[in-house]
């Protein structure tokens, strides 16, 4: 019997207490219903928020082990994430999810550009416990990889869980979206 990989996504917007719907809440729900690919989705408007989140997923869902791919939509500068004006750099997320990720894959979308060197990359894994962190080196305003691309990387990833097939298949079906976007997987 196959078994589904999960996403849980933790989107910032600006103030949770307005309630909205968002692209990326409308996109794992198609998700869900074109490509049979479940979802839990979070918003958050700080640091707190996130690590609340992240923490009733660990300690209150039961199915935490089924929610392989933790999927970060959060706007920032290389290597930081930004929540309520604030910035946080890739040390200080790898931290608060310090021990919490064990297997998991931690996917940024392209909000933010993921450029990490190979002690950085090893580090947060390091500390983290993750299978992986992949994102994009660049942020292109005018493709937003959460309708694109990361749903091809989600579909692959139910499909197969080895990593170098899933980034070859990704780049040979969508080479020039994985260019323009400049897709990264480190693990």
């Amino acid at each position: 019997m196959e078994i589904e990989k999960f996403i849980f996504c933790l989107e910032a917007i600006p103030d949770v207490e307005i309630e909205q719907t968002t692209e990326v809440m409308n996109i794992l729900e198609d998700m869900a219903l074109q490509q049979d690919i479940s979802s839990i989705y979070k918003a958050c408007d700080t640091i707190e928020g996130l690590e609340e989140s992240l923490n009733t997923l660990l300690y209150d869902d039961h199915h935490f082990k089924d929610y392989e791919i933790i999927y970060l939509v959060v706007p920032g500068a290389a290597n930081n994430i930004l929540l309520n004006e604030y910035y946080y750099s890739i040390e200080e997320i790898a931290e608060l999810f310090e021990g919490k990720m064990k297997g998991k894959v931690i996917h940024f979308a392209n909000q933010k550009i993921l450029d990490l060197t190979d002690e950085e990359s090893q580090y947060f894994l390091d500390v983290t416990g993750a299978r992986a962190i992949s994102g994009y080196g660049t942020t292109h305003t005018e493709i937003s990889s959460s309708s694109t691309i990361d749903r091809v990387f989600f579909s692959l990833y139910q499909e197969n869980d080895d990593f170098k097939e899933v980034v070859e298949l990704m780049f040979q079906k969508h080479y020039n979206l994985c260019k323009l976007l400049d897709f990264r997987l480190y693990y």
